[in-house]
């Protein structure tokens, strides 16, 4: 449950899912106690759209640039919490740079929900996550503001355990210009020595590609981050990474008086 005075942020890949995994992945996040969820690899498919449907009947503050693309992927931003659009200032695939502003008792709080573009050893696949890691340098400075920046980065830190030979230099620059700029990094901050893996691959080599990062102003407030595996590790698996959270002792302020989303009814034209 969520604690009184916290605001807890959950990150989530939903790996594009089709309708029916989607009606599964509604339950097991509507009952999260997280106040804001970042979901990312979203798409303009018939899953994501439910999950959009489903949420805004009951309540909640959703923002989500569909990708207009066929084969695009974004990242959607679910709030139990008063929500304003937030200027991200990332123009390149700007649907994967999502950004909204909530409202605390000691003022606003910045949350940006990032999905980076995954590549292979293609030059064309290469310089678009190239361009949209230098894209995202435009995010506003770390010890400006209270702010949450958090998704699937598809980098990783540059002390990762095991390494890999296949990343380069400016994958593990682009982590490394958090701390430049003022961030800190959650999970790291907490747990200095601690090895855990948000995705897995099927030789079972692990990688931390999802990530927290708060501005210097925040990491006083951090009370609590760690890898929620339960999704990826079900027998019936929700999706194929393991989610993210994060608390943080700040009270939130102008809750949403939201419904349960798996009974919502919508709207007769959206069943149609």
């Amino acid at each position: 449950m969520t604690s009184l005075g916290t605001l807890d942020v959950l990150t989530f890949n939903l790996n594009n899912p089709g309708r029916e995994r989607a009606e599964r992945q509604l339950a097991y996040l509507a009952a999260r106690p997280e106040q804001v969820l970042v979901l990312t690899e979203t798409a303009n498919s018939a899953g994501c759209d439910l999950l959009e449907r489903r949420f805004t009947a009951a309540g909640y503050s959703v923002t989500f640039p569909r990708p207009e693309l066929r084969g695009e992927r974004g990242v959607m931003v679910v709030s139990r919490l008063e929500a304003r659009p937030l200027s991200t200032g990332v123009d390149f695939l700007a649907h994967r740079a999502v950004g909204i502003q909530v409202d605390t008792e000691t003022g606003p709080l910045d949350i940006i929900g990032l999905y980076v573009p995954s590549r292979d050893a293609t030059e064309k696949k290469t310089e678009r996550k190239r361009n949209f890691l230098q894209e995202c340098r435009k995010l506003p400075d770390g010890g400006d503001a209270d702010r949450v920046v958090l998704g699937d980065f598809n980098v990783l830190e540059p002390g990762h355990v095991p390494r890999y030979r296949f990343f380069s230099p400016f994958e593990y620059e682009f982590y490394s210009w958090f701390e430049a700029a003022g961030y800190v990094d959650a999970f790291r901050h907490l747990h200095p020595d601690t090895l855990d893996y948000s995705w897995v691959g099927r030789t079972g080599d692990g990688y931390r590609y999802d990530h927290v990062h708060v501005s210097g102003p925040l990491a006083g407030a951090l009370r609590h981050c760690s890898y929620v595996h339960e999704p990826r590790t079900m027998p019936d698996r929700l999706t194929d990474h393991s989610a993210l959270g994060v608390r943080l002792a700040v009270s939130a302020a102008a809750p949403l008086p939201v419904t349960d989303p798996t009974q919502a009814v919508e709207p007769l034209a959206a069943l149609f």
